[in-house]
């Protein structure tokens, strides 16, 4: 093995083991409550020898079917760009010939879903670990809330550092953590090696049939929870990569988790059944239980990663696909550009967790609402596969609907467990993913309305009309008369050099003319003498070399459509872009001081609107706020040459249009020259 295969396996070994600290932390601390919750919570289980075989084995077959074989083996494959997810499967599923819009509805709603799980999970991963601290002494009892909330904020305000780092520290903890119950658990197999029996699913069979369909529904909630963190392990996919995550899960989580699981049920067969109150503790010898309780709340904690990570993924994904306004993304490793932190995002987390905290106060009123948007989202992940496996992966209609229809069989009865507890919590992240739903709709609503304006009044006038345009006016002596009034100038020639900003690339002459020259033209009645087209790019890799910089298309007449690649660790500056393009399109002219351009949308309602388009009109409105505007994302001001376009957009009930004064630019002879 040379020294580039030996750093190679390093760097994976490294990723890994930032995987157990990001990636990981949610279900790896399932073992603390899923148990306990089956048969002294939730699930109100009696405790003997069938009952303990069925309950383990349900435990390790939703594990070995749900996360080993669905998530591990084929879900991850479904990636996009190297992204995880639903916005992922979104994506795979938009660029299909045979879109299959109620899946894609579906995924929506899902992802919507997924941002309330992320706002839940600190919220009772943190509280949960902090109660934890009443077992060593009830003193603590009346600070729980504060140091809930100082942890909290330590937390989310780590989250600057970037993934890798985050991971770098929690990840040997939870290196730790899994080896612990794994060696805890194993001791108590070889106390109980009857608990082995639970490998055979007849053991599950049996227990569903003996306890009844009612009281099965109520313990599939509690199984729910050992499978917490499978939809995470997927969102989180772009932050570490699938191989990572598989060696994590495959060489040290799923067996840890397994023989805990299993270590849990020995115990429960032994002389303890009858005076348990907390399995995984009462594993667990007197003189290790402070250390433990300690090693404890830190995994709990540190549970909370993987849905804040995931949070930041799909929010990234939405941006990029068009269901989310821009935010401004700090990519935080060279290596791996799926690490991210999204300011924004992390802070309204962190409020919604606080708020959370201070309204139930306790992790056990909180538990009623974990589940169900997990439950929601695995379930949409399995009707996606199907499709996706058909079109991708070219599997037959039997062999996808056979594999991920089972799946989705066994994501409904979770689903239908956890919506019996709608009432007690469950209505929470549902509230937050039906509002996540209805803003990326009304967001994609008020784009797409944008973008249909934009082309309308575009229409017909393409890069060869400027083109035209210019090369009239240049034949002209610098500006054009009306021919009714040869005194009487329209349109002028100004020597000017403006860079319009671009959303798209000008690739052609048959590419639409910016609405912003557009309006400038109409509002100044005049055409700069030098026009420059820039579009900007981001690339995959981190940084951009400088001969890769730039891809430069000279239209004529003083007219060039420049694509400026920058890498995601990057910061795009406008004002070195033009004084590097100086030399390459211009001589004797200082593109530095060149008048930048920007559009930026003014958006009327018409009064006689609906109530309903006013209000989705306004949530728009109100979204474009929050969200980095153009000029902001690339640094520029008024004090280096920043010049604002507003572009007034009408919404009304026939769509949205931009209507605007001609100022007096009729050109008599040419109206479509000019005016148009």
């Amino acid at each position: 093995m040379d020294k580039k295969q030996t750093m190679s396996v390093w760097a994976l070994l490294g990723l890994s083991l930032g995987a157990l600290g990001v990636v990981y932390g949610d279900i790896g601390t399932s073992p603390l409550y899923a148990i306990n919750e089956i048969f002294f919570g939730h699930g109100h289980t009696t405790v003997d020898m069938v009952n303990i075989y069925g309950a383990i084995s349900l435990v390790i077959w939703a594990l070995t079917l749900v996360i080993t074989l669905k998530y591990i083996v084929f879900v991850l494959r479904a990636d996009h760009q190297g992204e995880g997810g639903v916005f992922a499967l979104l994506s795979i599923l938009r660029e299909s010939k045979t879109r299959r819009i109620v899946i894609i509805g579906m995924l929506v709603l899902s992802a919507g879903l997924l941002f309330g799980d992320g706002i839940i999970t600190p919220a009772i991963s943190v509280l949960s670990a902090v109660e934890g601290l009443k077992v060593i002494t009830p003193a603590f009892d009346a600070f729980i809330i504060p140091i809930t909330i100082g942890i909290l904020t330590v937390l989310f305000a780590f989250q600057r550092k970037g993934t890798e780092k985050v991971g770098r520290v929690f990840g040997p903890i939870m290196l730790v953590w899994f080896s612990v119950i794994a060696f805890f658990g194993a001791l108590q197999i070889i106390a109980h090696p009857a608990i082995l029996h639970a490998f055979n699913p007849y053991w599950a069979f049996r227990f569903i049939a003996n306890i009844g369909t009612a009281h099965t529904m109520a313990v599939l909630g509690s199984v729910m929870l050992v499978v917490t963190g499978g939809e995470a392990l997927y969102a989180d996919m772009g932050h570490f990569g699938k191989k990572p995550i598989r060696i994590g899960w495959v060489s040290l989580v799923y067996p840890a988790l397994m023989l805990n699981y299993l270590g849990q049920g020995g115990f429960l067969l032994g002389d303890a059944a009858g005076t348990a109150t907390n399995i995984f503790f009462g594993m667990t010898p007197k003189l290790l239980l402070y250390p433990m309780v300690i090693l404890a709340t830190l995994a709990t904690i540190i549970a909370s990663q993987a849905l804040i990570s995931g949070v930041f993924s799909l929010t990234s994904q939405a941006m990029k696909i068009g269901l989310f306004p821009r935010l401004r993304i700090k990519h935080t490793s060279p290596e791996h550009e799926g690490q991210i932190y999204i300011g924004a995002i992390n802070w309204i987390l962190y409020a919604c967790c606080v708020e959370l905290v201070l309204i139930f106060k306790s992790s056990t009123h909180l538990a009623a609402s974990y589940g169900l948007a997990v439950s929601g989202v695995m379930l949409a992940t399995s009707i996606a596969m199907v499709p996706v496996a058909m079109e991708r992966w070219h599997w037959s209609r039997t062999k996808a609907f056979a594999l991920f229809g089972g799946f989705a069989i066994i994501d409904a009865s979770f689903l239908i467990s956890n919506s019996l507890k709608f009432l007690e919590g469950g209505y929470v992240p549902l509230s937050i993913g039906l509002a996540s739903f209805v803003l990326m709709n009304v967001w994609l609503w008020g784009r797409t309305l944008v973008w249909k304006a934009y082309v309308v009044y575009t229409d017909n006038r393409s890069i060869q009309w400027l083109i035209n345009l210019k090369s009239r006016v240049m034949q002209e002596h610098g500006y054009l008369v009306d021919s009714s009034n040869e005194r009487k100038r329209i349109l002028v020639q100004s020597d000017r050099v403006m860079t319009f900003m671009v959303s798209e690339p000008v690739t052609s002459a048959n590419s639409r003319i910016p609405v912003s020259l557009r309006v400038y033209m109409k509002r100044t009645g005049s055409l700069p003498n030098y026009i420059i087209f820039l579009h900007v790019q981001e690339a995959k890799a981190p940084y951009v070399n400088d001969r890769d910089r730039f891809s430069i298309s000279d239209m004529g007449h003083n007219i060039f459509a420049v694509q400026a690649h920058f890498g995601f660790m990057e910061q795009p500056d406008v004002r070195y872009i033009l004084k590097t393009l100086n030399p390459r399109i211009l001589t004797g002219t200082d593109l530095e001081k060149s008048v930048i351009i920007i559009g930026r949308a003014e958006f009327l309602i018409d009064k006689a609107s609906s109530w309903l388009l006013r209000a989705r009109a306004a949530v728009f409105q109100t979204t474009l706020f929050f969200a980095v505007r153009t000029h902001k994302y690339f640094g520029l001001s008024s004090e280096n040459g920043l010049f604002q376009v507003e572009i007034p957009v009408r919404i009304g009930k026939d769509g949205a249009t931009i209507n605007h004064p001609e100022f007096d630019l009729s050109y008599q002879d040419a109206p479509d020259l000019v005016a148009g």
